[in-house]
């Protein structure tokens, strides 16, 4: 069949799948009035852009009619409204829609010529001054370089944001790094995965047996691994996935682990019956958490004073204005005779209240103490409860984005004489080395955190592993206080945690923060949750449904997965009046709630970090986001590590705590459904949850005690004896 040629101006990108440059797109085709579908792979296309298209017609039953590209170009565009879209799409920096509208009323159908062959002309148009002139020409110049990174890229199955990325990481030297070692792109490239990197490297003619195709495979399986919170795995099974994964014989994936270990990027042990292979960062994180908290434990108080146990507990107790509970003030007595604690107890059991008991006894013996949290959310709770000031973790550690690293350490530690760290579940193993290898040997160290909930979003099971090896004291805090038992949040929680069904029922008591509504179809539970945090929950219980509602779902997917209810949540609770960008088929506005999805330690914001979208300067191509009070600006390139936090997964919420949370539960979320899972989404509603699904996925859920194993040897290192110079023997 002969294909057919159309030519239009990209209008608008629909879908778009980043991996394989699949992209459903609006255009509007010289002289028609309706625009036109086009569907089909089309890398490096922007908005604005005139497209020459090759293809054929089709008809889809749910969609109509639609353009199926099989081969396309894009050209200059040939018009004035053409060129003032194109200018106007944030494609170059310093020209946004406002500004290009000047321009183009000024130079018309010259204006891509003056900005190429003669740019001063620019200061001709009002607005515009020598900053912004040289600017647009350095941004031109840079989109001329990345056209060739892409025009070259395009045939390798890299999207354009993934070519900007490449581009502002090696420059000039993008194609060169690409075609004399793709793989470098997964391991030094945010958001580039080794699938990514091995499509290009396959069109480039590497092998699939390959060595270093081998190697990059198997970093690329174990960080995967590592992803699912796993420290090491073993080697007979990490060899059978990678085997799998890259469409290899065994004994080529064993030759390149071996290389791997010969270069020192991976350490094998050996244990019991297997092998266990690590990344070596994370061996050495495991091995340092063992070793020093060892030495913590033996090493004699650097500021030794004297306290009278039963005394200090009668003088708190008068101070608190109440009595403690016996379980309480063991922890107490613990807390002065030990050098390492963990208290670890469910939500009502006293934790906060035991955290400002130890605080006020150590300072009135003039001792100094450090309060500390991994997020900024648990950090600030902590300071509101107990009174005293408190730090994330990074913040303590003072992270400084020019070393790339901790000013805190060994040669510099933290000058405290007690540290306390809170929700200390949520800690993974790279964060505890950090952490204790600034902290003085002579230091108390106290562990709180409740060790039912989830694990670490971070590879490791530090607190579990910590409890479990029986090196450490521990006490735990069982008893639920009278007030908590008014909470039927914290019932159900602990009924939960024991396996039981959490009471439902609506109408038969005073208690209202707990409440259930059943649904059968995923459509229905979706539309009910859309009706409760925007009208039902803020009309009756005066809640914002922005601020104060959080809707966190055990899964990404689906229709009731965190992806299509934030793009439900955002229709209705921003209903795009203000100023938006759009990467991809992602659309972000002004007043959008968003979330941090990675580690970023040069802006200080860390994964699971909540904010608000403040501002969107196309002309600078920034966004700014606000979180908790600090204006953060990112570059257009730099969106992918924020996503929409109108609905979370329950994994992403660890460590924070919401006025309301509202929570979808159905059998379609199977593989989520978990009793660690419910439990940590009961926990993290501090005046009203909401369940809505069926009966049944709750009754699955409380069942399912099955928690993923994770694979770590700090329990095994804590177990073993510690050589100070050899490490582990």
């Amino acid at each position: 069949m002969q294909a057919t040629k159309i030519k239009g101006i990209l209008e608008r990108i629909i879908y778009e799948n980043e991996e394989t440059g699949f992209i459903v797109a609006k255009i509007k085709e010289d002289g028609k009035k309706e625009l036109t579908t086009i569907v089909g792979n089309l890398i490096g296309v922007n908005p604005g852009e005139t497209l020459e298209l090759q293809g054929r017609w089709v008809y889809k039953k749910d969609y109509g009619e639609q353009f199926e590209v099989r081969d396309y170009r894009t050209v200059v565009p040939a018009t004035i409204a053409g060129i003032e879209k194109y200018l106007g799409s944030g494609l170059i920096k310093g020209i946004g829609p406002v500004t290009a509208k000047r321009i183009v009323s000024h130079f018309g159908l010259e204006t891509l010529d003056v900005i190429e062959k003669t740019p001063r002309r620019l200061l001709e148009v009002e607005g515009v001054g020598e900053k912004r002139v040289s600017m647009i020409v350095g941004a031109w110049e840079a989109q001329r370089e990345i056209k060739e990174v892409m025009l070259f890229l395009q045939s390798h199955g890299v999207s354009t944001s993934y070519a900007v990325k490449i581009y502002k990481h090696y420059g000039g030297g993008s194609i060169s790094v690409v075609k004399n070692d793709p793989y470098r792109l997964a391991k030094e490239i945010y958001g580039i995965g080794f699938k990514t990197a091995d499509k290009i490297a396959g069109n480039l003619g590497i092998g699939k047996d390959s060595l270093k195709r081998i190697e990059a495979g198997v970093i690329y399986v174990l960080s995967e691994l590592v992803d699912e919170g796993h420290t090491c795995y073993p080697y007979r099974d990490l060899v059978e996935e990678a085997s799998k994964v890259l469409e290899v014989p065994k004994p080529l994936v064993e030759e390149g682990i071996e290389s791997l270990r010969k270069s020192d990027e991976l350490i094998i042990e050996e244990d019991k019956d297997d092998r266990l292979v690590f990344l070596k960062p994370l061996h050495v994180a495991e091995v340092s958490v063992a070793r020093r908290l060892r030495e913590i434990l033996s090493h004699p108080r650097r500021n030794p004073v004297s306290i009278d146990v039963d005394k200090a507990i009668e003088w708190v107790e008068g101070k608190l204005g109440f009595g403690l509970a016996e379980e309480q003030r063991l922890a107490i007595r613990k807390a002065i005779e030990e050098k390492v604690l963990v208290i670890t107890g469910g939500p009502g059991v006293g934790k906060t209240t035991l955290i400002n008991a130890i605080v006020r006894i150590f300072s009135a013996k003039r001792l100094r103490v450090e309060l500390c949290a991994p997020t900024g959310r648990a950090a600030k709770r902590m300071s509101e409860v107990v009174g005293v000031p408190s730090k994330t973790i990074h913040r303590l550690l003072e992270y400084s984005p020019g070393d790339k690293g901790f000013k805190k350490n060994q040669e510099d530690p933290i000058d405290t004489d007690v540290l306390i760290v809170d929700e200390t579940s949520m800690v993974d193993v790279v964060l505890m080395h950090h952490l204790l290898k600034a902290l003085d040997k002579g230091s108390t160290l106290i562990l709180v955190g409740d060790v039912d909930q989830l694990p670490s979003v971070g590879a490791g099971s530090v607190l579990s592993d910590i409890i479990s090896s029986g090196v450490v004291p521990v006490v735990r805090l069982t008893e639920v206080f009278r007030q908590a038992r008014e909470s039927r949040i914290i019932t159900n929680a602990h009924l939960v945690n024991k396996g039981k069904f959490p009471v439902l029922g609506n109408r038969d008591s005073e208690i209202r923060d707990f409440y259930f509504i059943e649904r059968e179809t995923p459509e229905e539970v979706l539309s009910t949750i859309v009706e409760l945090v925007t009208k039902r929950i803020p009309e009756r219980f005066g809640f914002d449904p922005i601020e104060d509602i959080q809707v966190l779902t055990p899964m990404n997917r689906g229709v009731i997965g965190s992806g299509n209810l934030n793009i439900e949540l955002q229709r209705v609770l921003n209903p795009k009046k203000g100023d938006f960008i759009q990467r991809g088929a992602r659309v972000f506005y002004a007043g959008d709630k968003v979330m941090q999805i990675r580690n970023n330690y040069d802006k200080e914001v860390f994964n699971g970090d909540i904010g608000r979208i403040v501002g969107i300067d196309k002309e600078e191509q920034e966004v700014y986001i606000e979180f908790d009070g600090r204006r953060i600006s990112y570059d257009f390139s730099e969106l992918d590590e924020i996503t929409l936090s109108y609905s979370a997964t329950v994994h992403k919420a660890q460590g924070s705590e919401y006025p309301c949370v509202v929570m979808p539960i159905h059998t379609t979320h199977f593989p989520m459904l978990q009793r660690n899972l419910l439990y940590t989404a009961i926990t993290r509603a501090k005046k009203l949850f909401v369940m809505v699904g069926t009966k049944k996925a709750i009754a699955i859920s409380v069942k399912n005690n099955r928690v993923e194993k994770r694979y770590s040897s700090l329990e095994r290192y804590l177990r073993q004896t510690i050589d100070s110079n050899t490490g582990l023997v």
